[in-house]
């Protein structure tokens, strides 16, 4: 294979695993919106899922646009990263 095709091949892994987990991630912040209009939540605690999404899916774009393409792919196909929720977790201060 060669460079170019290579780097394309790397690009479509990539976009198809930041789809699937961007999808996960949209469908987090789309069940709290749900609870909120069931009258499960209320709006605080909605907007800090939105915080945690917003912070969650930049973690997430970083991954699959500053690595270099072909490293970030290789670490897909072998153990991709899970935890992008977990990521955007407001951070605790002591």
């Amino acid at each position: 294979m060669s460079d170019k095709s290579e780097r394309r091949a790397a690009r479509a892994v990539i976009a198809e695993y930041h789809e699937t987990e961007l999808g996960k991630l949209v469908a987090r912040f789309g069940e709290a919106v749900d609870r909120y209009r069931a009258g499960e939540l209320d709006a605080f605690e909605v907007d800090q899922v939105a915080f945690q999404y917003s912070r969650a899916a930049k973690e997430l774009w970083k991954y699959c646009n500053l690595l270099q393409a072909e490293i970030a792919a290789a670490i897909i196909r072998e153990d991709p990263p899970r935890d992008w929720w977990d990521r955007g977790a407001p951070r605790r201060h002591s």
